[in-house]
């Protein structure tokens, strides 16, 4: 009997170099496997090529060469419709994402124009807003909410698209610490791949058990979160700092397994 094949990974990009038009290389050949289900931090100073790698992911740019695959399907133009449904982008600052007169508008907007209608939308929206703890607020206006519950709410959009990899840009940015700690709980407790661009280094520590480290358009180091940021002469290598007052030995004791 020929056993179960394993499922590709979420993430599969091979060689992928990207110069954009005005000459400016801003990848080289970079390489980057991840698996179902991880949770892995996008680390690096500006300017490393983090936004132009995050772009390839759901075809808003085109790789100059190698490949990029997303469960198994390339990145490519006759795939860009459901690669745009299975890579789930949070923005920034949700206001870019946030568009509609009410809360349930924005979550149903991109189901509805994936062709979903009636009780099964309406079934796709509530269950997104229930996983980030808005379902209470569907009917209000998004700009009636605070930051951090804005922000939730984009997390909710992308949801309701059912994704195989989100992709968070510098998710704790602006937030207070209760706004923080809620949206961590929330990531958390999602079943689903998660690329997390960020520059809060104790955020990914927090959440992500692996960390790449992108810098000058290349990956200078992948491995175990609390391993990268516990290693003085790499951070300083690529200009990445711990916030002052952080307790070194948290990402020490963070890197060691648990006996």
């Amino acid at each position: 009997m020929t056993p179960p094949t394993a499922p590709p990974p979420s993430l599969e990009v091979r060689g992928l170099a990207y110069a954009y038009p005005d000459g400016h290389q801003a990848l080289f050949g970079v390489d980057l496997t991840v698996g179902r289900g991880e949770r892995v931090a996008l680390l690096g100073p500006n300017g490393a090529g983090k936004t132009t790698l995050v772009l390839h992911l759901n075809g808003i740019l085109t790789a100059g060469a190698g490949t990029v695959a997303v469960a198994g399907l390339p990145v490519a133009k006759r795939n860009l419709a459901e690669i745009r449904r299975r890579v789930g982008i949070v923005f920034q600052d949700p206001d870019d994402q946030l568009f509609m007169p009410t809360v349930r508008e924005d979550v149903a907007f991109g189901p509805a124009a994936a062709g979903l209608r009636g009780a099964e939308l309406e079934a796709r929206v509530v269950a997104a807003l229930r996983r980030v703890g808005m379902a209470r607020y569907a009917d209000r206006p998004p700009h009636h909410l605070s930051f951090g519950q804005r922000r939730r709410v984009a997390v909710a959009t992308v949801l309701a698209m059912e994704p195989e990899i989100l992709v968070l840009d510098e998710p704790s940015s602006n937030l207070d610490p209760a706004s923080r700690r809620e949206l961590a709980d929330i990531l958390r407790s999602l079943d689903i791949t998660v690329l997390m661009v960020t520059h809060d280094l104790p955020y990914a520590l927090e959440l992500c058990p692996r960390a790449v480290i992108l810098s000058d358009g290349v990956i200078v180091a992948d491995g175990p979160t609390g391993g990268l940021l516990g290693d003085e002469e790499l951070m300083a290598a690529h200009r990445l700092e711990l916030p002052f007052g952080f307790d070194p030995g948290a990402v020490s004791r963070a890197a060691r397994p648990a006996v």
